[in-house]
């Protein structure tokens, strides 16, 4: 069966297939052509392999091009951060990142109308100091984890725990205030 299909394909197609023979002396004729062609038009050797250099030369530029964009794009050193120091620090930043984020979940869960401009604005210092450290990561990486530059990371991680603590604070002391003014107008 797919041999007639195969069968019946090449005689609907018959028409459209080339099947003339060419002329008499038609060989002669192409290798005649040939020979005048080569004879009159035909590069030197010389140009040839001058001809060979343009794709050497193409390919070559394209390594070169490869090369400096792997250089260009290559990701910059990993940053260290405390964690890389030593197990104790990786401790230590475990326990401020756990306080800092127990902190901002009390907050989060805290938001009101009255203390929306008050976390806007923690949350803008917070930015700040998370640029601060982004940046000491870079200085301690820098500095082959300077005792000076971890120092000033751990205050870092202070300075972010004692602003969120400060709004909980006052969160909190927003809550007493509006619920002894609520009591005083019952």
């Amino acid at each position: 069966m797919k041999n007639d299909n195969i069968e019946t394909l090449f005689k609907d197609l018959h028409q459209d297939f080339n099947v003339e023979t060419p002329n008499t002396g038609h060989h002669a004729r192409f290798l005649e052509k040939l020979d005048t062609q080569n004879a009159l038009g035909a590069l030197p050797i010389s140009t040839s392999k001058r001809e060979l250099w343009k794709p050497i030369t193409a390919i070559a530029a394209t390594i070169v091009l490869l090369v400096a964009l792997t250089l260009t794009l290559k990701p910059n050193n990993p940053v260290n951060d405390l964690a890389n120091v030593s197990p104790e620090m990786a401790n230590t930043q475990t326990f401020f990142t756990s306080v800092i984020n127990e902190k901002l979940n009390t907050i989060n869960n805290a938001k009101s109308p009255e203390t929306t401009l008050l976390i806007k604005d923690a949350m803008v210092q917070m930015e700040i100091l998370e640029k601060e450290y982004n940046q000491l990561k870079i200085d301690l990486t820098e500095s082959g984890n300077d005792k000076r530059v971890i120092h000033a990371m751990i205050n870092n991680f202070w300075n972010r725990i004692n602003l969120l603590k400060e709004v909980v604070d006052t969160i909190e002391g927003l809550k007493t205030i509006n619920y002894n003014t609520d009591e005083i107008t019952l």
